[in-house]
């Protein structure tokens, strides 16, 4: 059955019939697309001018029409109906009452109705105050009635918008940047906006508003087929959810990816930030060329005052011998920025000599002369280079290897020039590996980009260390590749090294850089994952990483490289508490590099105890049972002072608890933390002799933890039923069960299941068990006690959690003090596993 059939018959049958025929379409029609949505449109449009007719078969000076959306006749299943009724004034009654017989059935059909009944007058007058309405009103199709009417209102409404331009355009341009500061932007988002997020439909509507002023155009290719996608995909989700809704939830993205025939969930988000990346860059282009035409019209009038006035001057100055006299130089339209590079009008752009099919070089040059100068690197010059410049020899010539440096150095400003090749396609042309990350989602609540944007912004970041660094171009290159293996199956970091030993050949690195390179890559989490989930004080941790980096230079590089990963990933991935970790691993592999080496490698040094951890100490073995102690923690904001915002940052509280050694106090504290609502943000246990001669040994506690809500409890209270939880008297297990009962699970992501291994290269004097599983409240409880009920030691722990993840170390021994053997370590590790996944 065509379109045309199933209007005809919902037509002939009335509101029944249009529902039929409407529920047909959609169910066994087409998969979406603009057809389906075309037909759709069609089918409203006859079965509204059906009803139209029908209630006013003789009333002349009204009018339907269709606006914004379905003006456009982008219907998708749960689309508002935006209608307009025009009338010319000379009888309201008889419009209210065909207002009536039209609104009520669509209502009565359950559809969702934006309406509205004005004269000619009245629309123009709502347009002037309202811009939504304004346009809206720029798409406005006319469905039945009086056409001349609506042809009328169409001509007035598109010359009031482009005699009001100047004024109005900065208004569109203000509130599309307000809408994306609220909605963030959609080519990153994990669960984004369809409509309303930056780069969505509301930018795209608002660049056929711009094209409509006259004042400037949109860049025209892709755009089409961008706003399409997104079209298609809020139509499958509308299927999907049954639901007039434009957010893309995570648990809906798999059924509307199997709608639009696609592989998975991830292919849709790629597919959505790829088409939300072309609108923002040609919003992006789009406001500037408005910019630049507005100031050029306010600039006009004063110039030709000023030249009026200068040739009345030299007029009356011209001297005997025919010379002017004070005729001055005029101002150079063009800058120069390097070699066939100029910026011109706020832009960099190429010089009128440049020869692109002569210069391979020349895409990097502009682009890093770009960013060196802060300017945006326009779209005639990008599309040149892209249509006529030959590729670069393999390999790259020295200077390509140097601009592609400079670039990655120039920091905030690369961001926009990279974007500006990429849209081109320059960047995988330049480096073909980057075709497997670009627009890479990463299911991860740590990371706030997809995978190329994180590059990117690591190189951001690396730019601001390249002082500390004794070669900035390895360590600004590495920040731009360290991901790279995230492409390809397998371990990143893996796959990622070959990569970057290729690449860096290619690009003209010698073997030795490209080595570096490589290594950079491989172990750009070393650090990081060592200081945070490893016990420093073993030899073993250290000389595990001196042998992985290998030499002082490399260490270097890569503690720049870590700290620029971390903060280029998001808030939860780096803060001075890691960063201070890292220093100090740093600091150590430094010195067993520089072969400054303990007298006996077999044994840990001792850490250096406080004042405070001393005298909790002494008084829990006074005692005899815990002592704690809490203190407020702040931190300065990470990254650069300068335009962070002024005041500490809140790290929660830090609990300092000593206790006499026992089995259970893992659990025990856990426990007790758990009831009281206190989530742990990191942790760290060990084991403390005391000095001159104390009988005894002390387990040393050091938490950061936070109220899940409300204010934190007393440390009195605390201690109380911690003594309760070491003596049994306490049932944590119940309390938390009840806890658990009454509140039901809420619908969300389903969470990958933990994993439980032991790393058996780790440390000489303990077998490290670590656990990777999503944080839930009780989880350290849990872990506690299966470690204490497999009968082990816990010699320390490292507790850290990222996001939604939580990554710790134990560091176990068995009832002597020995490492677990093999088979019993591996035993330990799988019963864990199955208590956290059961």
């Amino acid at each position: 059955m065509t379109s045309t059939d199933v209007r005809d018959e919902a037509e002939d049958s009335g509101p029944s019939g249009y529902a039929a025929a409407r529920l047909r379409l959609l169910t066994e029609g087409a998969r979406s697309g603009p057809p389906r949505r075309a037909a759709l449109a069609e089918l409203t449009d006859g079965w509204l001018a059906g009803l139209f007719t029908a209630a006013a078969p003789a009333l002349r000076g009204a009018s339907l029409i269709a606006v914004g959306g379905y003006g456009r006749g982008e219907l998708s299943p749960r689309s508002d109906l935006d209608l307009v009724l025009l009338h010319d004034g000379s009888d309201p009654e008889a419009v209210a009452a065909l207002a009536d017989r039209l609104w009520y059935p669509v209502w009565d059909l359950g559809l969702a109705l934006d309406h509205s009944v004005r004269t000619p007058a009245e629309a123009r007058r709502t347009a002037a105050e309202d811009l939504k309405v304004q346009l809206g009103l720029l798409d406005a199709r006319h469905l039945a009635g009086d056409l001349g009417l609506t042809a009328a209102l169409r001509t007035t409404v598109l010359a009031d918008w482009r005699n009001q331009a100047p004024r109005r355009l900065p208004e569109l341009q203000e509130l599309c940047a307000e809408r994306g500061e609220r909605q963030g932007e959609l080519q990153y988002l994990l669960e984004p906006d369809l409509k309303e997020a930056r780069g969505g439909l509301r930018d795209a509507t608002a660049l056929r508003a711009v094209a409509a002023s006259w004042l400037a155009d949109a860049p025209r290719e892709g755009l089409d087929d961008a706003r399409r996608r997104l079209l298609d995909v809020r139509d499958a989700l509308h299927l999907a959810t049954g639901r007039a809704t434009d957010r893309l939830a995570l648990q809906e993205q798999d059924q509307v990816a199997a709608e639009l025939g696609l592989l998975d969930a991830d292919t849709l988000l790629r597919q959505v930030y790829e088409a939300a990346r072309v609108i923002s860059y040609a919003s992006d282009v789009t406001w500037r060329e408005v910019g630049r035409v507005l100031r050029s019209r306010s600039v006009r009038p004063r110039l030709r005052t000023l030249a009026r006035e200068r040739s009345d001057f030299l007029r009356r100055a011209v001297a005997g011998d025919g010379r002017a006299l004070g005729g001055g130089k005029p101002v150079a339209e063009r800058s120069p920025l390097a070699e066939g590079v100029v910026e011109q009008d706020g832009e960099a752009v190429l010089a009128p000599a440049a020869r692109p099919e002569r210069d391979p070089v020349l895409p990097l040059r502009a682009a890093a002369a770009a960013a060196q100068a802060g300017l945006p690197l326009s779209l005639h010059a990008v599309r040149r280079l892209a249509a006529t410049v030959r590729p670069l020899p393999t390999p790259w010539p020295a200077e390509a290897r140097e601009q592609l440096v400079t670039l990655l150095g120039s920091g905030r400003p690369t961001v926009d020039v990279w974007e500006a090749l990429e849209a081109e396609g320059l960047i995988s042309r330049l480096l073909p590996d980057w075709e497997r990350v670009r627009c890479r989602p990463q299911r991860n609540a740590v990371h706030v980009w997809t995978v190329d944007r994180h590059l990117i912004e690591t190189a951001v970041r690396a730019s601001e260390f390249t002082r500390r660094v004794s070669r900035p171009d390895p360590l600004l290159v590495a920040a731009l590749l360290h991901d790279i293996g995230k492409g390809w199956p397998g371990d990143h970091s893996v796959a990622g090294e070959i990569i970057a030993q290729d690449v860096a050949a290619r690009i003209g690195f010698d073997r030795a850089d490209a080595a570096v390179l490589a290594a950079l890559v491989r172990h750009h989490l070393l650090l990081v994952e060592t200081a945070t989930r490893r016990d420093l004080d073993d030899p073993a941790t250290v000389a595990l990483v001196a042998r992985a980096v290998g030499t002082q230079s490399t260490l270097e590089l890569l503690h720049a490289l870590t700290e620029a990963d971390a903060l280029a990933t998001g808030p939860a991935a780096w803060s001075s508490w890691r960063g201070s970790l890292v220093a100090d691993l740093v600091r150590r592999v430094s010195a067993v590099l520089a072969g400054d080496l303990p007298e006996d490698p077999r044994a840990p040094a001792a850490a250096a105890v406080t004042a405070e951890q001393e005298r909790l100490a002494l008084e829990s073995v006074a005692t005899g049972g815990p002592v704690l102690a809490l203190r407020a923690q702040t931190e300065p904001p990470a990254g650069d002072t300068a335009e962070a915002p002024e005041g500490p940052e809140p790290l929660g509280v830090e609990l300092l608890i000593a206790v006499p050694d026992q089995p259970g106090v893992l659990p025990a504290v856990a426990g007790v933390l758990a009831v009281h609502r206190l989530t742990v943000r990191t942790a760290e246990l060990r084991a403390l002799e005391l000095p001159g001669g104390v009988e005894g040994s002390v387990l040393l506690l050091d938490w950061r933890v936070a109220a899940e809500y409300g204010s934190l409890p007393q440390a009195a209270r605390l201690r109380a039923d911690l003594v309760r939880a070491l003596d049994g008297s306490l049932d944590v297990a119940g309390r938390l069960a009840e806890r658990d009962a009454a509140y039901p699970r809420r619908r969300g992501v389903v969470a990958p299941p933990p994993r439980v291994t032991v790393d058996p290269a780790a440390s000489r004097h303990a077998t490290v068990i670590e656990v990777r599983a999503q944080d839930a409240p009780g989880l350290l409880f849990r872990i506690g006690r299966a470690l204490a009920d497999a009968g082990v030691r816990m010699r320390s722990a490292h507790v850290s959690t990222l996001g939604a993840n939580a990554v710790d170390a134990f560091y176990v021994t068995g009832p002597e003090g020995d490492p677990l053997p093999g088979e019993e370590a591996v035993a330990v590790a799988r019963k864990l596993e199955e208590t956290l996944r059961g």
